[in-house]
């Protein structure tokens, strides 16, 4: 009865999209609880605390990184032999009490176990969204599902972190802001319960058709040894380094040039929202041409924009900024995922995800450490600069290290490149 159920099994967007569609929604309420925080936490820090320092208010998010960046490893690491839907619910089990910890909060200490929590939720809830996606999908819709479910998380994290940014406007970022939090974790707990259905079966299918080479290890072959496993994995790396101190260090300076909550809260909002509805589009354009070129170009334009941002205190000018930013990690975010999930093996895939995921957000926490001491030693504009010219560092190690081929088929005579190469334009 099961080979029966397995035969049946299809692949595709098509085929699958009544599941795919309620992943797509549980992500949103994922990137919902990051909008939580997003604009108001600078102010909360300084209001309920009376903490001003830089590097102490961007500790919350180096908490964060760090536990989100290892739940991201050992999710894709354990999602093979635990199942994806047993750590997506344990991932939402962890988040109900983050708001219920920060509204009641005595001290400090307090919002940091909250963003630990956080960070291990966001690590469970999303990285299995990512893998079940590619897991239902298959090969010809990678970009395509990664678009789409990138997109549903940041566009809610910006749309949140704007109605936050407004809630703490109109009435106190003390309470209020958290509640949403509150709703959030409740409805994203129940949808996945009741609806979401576990792809491993998917995983099964796949492997007998797969001809992508296996790796020796995954978590050397995806760090350092593999051209375009490691080339993806550091531009993912510097991405969540500058989107760290964009967080953290960005509504500290709309705050200083004398900006009210709603207006860093439209601010601050622009570049995950533009880095969300590009995504609609970037990951089906990933499909089809060359990633190497979006990934360049995009970590080149969120450098740009970094660097230009100390030079302007003008409201629609840093606007302009934020949206551009976002555009350009519209450009690369999907396109990581898909890169990634066309290099590996399907029984091999998870824990390469999880390996460039852990290195990817462990870079919240260097992001947010690294701004937050320059920016208190020297000022948050040499913070900016610092940020800015690595990330464009960051694209010149795309442009010159990583190859046009994305997988090594196991059968060269039979397959010279895998489909997702064929629709590879030159770069």
């Amino acid at each position: 009865m099961g080979k029966v159920v397995k035969n049946n099994i299809q692949q595709g967007l098509k085929e699958n999209w009544k599941q795919f569609v309620i992943l797509i929604i549980v992500n949103a309420f994922v990137g919902g609880m990051i909008g939580m925080e997003r604009s108001i936490f600078p102010r909360f820090a300084e209001v309920k605390f009376g903490i001003e320092s830089k590097a102490a208010i961007l500790s919350f998010i180096a908490a964060f990184g760090i536990t989100k960046a290892i739940a991201n490893y050992y999710t894709g690491k354990l999602a093979n032999k635990f199942g994806r839907k047993k750590l997506l619910l344990l991932g939402w089990l962890i988040a109900i009490p983050v708001p219920l910890i920060l509204i009641n909060a005595t001290d400090w200490n307090w919002v940091l176990f909250a963003n630990v929590l956080l960070g291990i939720s966001q690590g469970l809830t999303w990285s299995s969204a990512v893998i079940m996606k590619i897991d239902l999908v298959g090969e010809k819709n990678r970009g395509l599902a990664m678009g789409l479910n990138e997109f549903a998380g940041y566009f809610a994290v910006g749309l949140v972190a704007f109605f936050t940014g407004y809630v703490a406007h109109q009435y106190g970022v003390m309470h209020y802001p958290f509640y949403i939090g509150i709703f959030i974790s409740i409805v994203g707990l129940l949808l996945s319960l009741i609806w979401v259905k576990d792809t491993n079966i998917f995983v099964q299918k796949e492997k007998v058709t797969s001809y992508t080479k296996k790796l020796n290890n995954v978590f050397v072959e995806t760090t350092f040894k593999n051209k375009t496993l490691s080339s993806v994995t550091q531009a993912g790396l510097v991405n969540n380094l500058n989107d760290g101190m964009i967080w953290g260090l960005l509504p500290i300076a709309l705050l200083s040039l004398h900006f009210n909550t709603e207006n860093i809260g439209i601010i601050t909002a622009a570049y995950p929202t533009v880095w969300g509805i590009g995504q609609l589009f970037t990951g089906k354009m990933s499909d089809h041409y060359s990633k190497k070129a979006m990934l360049f170009w995009g970590m080149l334009l969120q450098g740009v924009a970094i660097l230009i941002i100390p030079f302007t205190s003008q409201f629609y000018a840093l606007l302009v900024l934020s949206g551009l930013l976002g555009l350009g990690t519209a450009l690369v975010y999907p396109t990581f995922l898909s890169t990634i999930a066309a290099a590996t093996s399907p029984v091999q895939r998870a824990e390469s995800i999880g390996t460039f995921r852990l290195w990817r957000d462990m870079e919240y926490a260097f992001g947010a450490v690294i701004s937050g001491v320059v920016a208190d030693l020297m000022g948050i504009e040499y913070a900016i600069f610092i940020i800015g010219s690595l990330t464009i560092v960051s694209a010149l190690v795309i442009r010159f290290r990583m190859p046009k081929i994305i997988s090594i088929p196991t059968d060269i005579g039979s397959r010279e490149t895998s489909f997702e190469d064929r629709l590879e334009n030159q770069f």
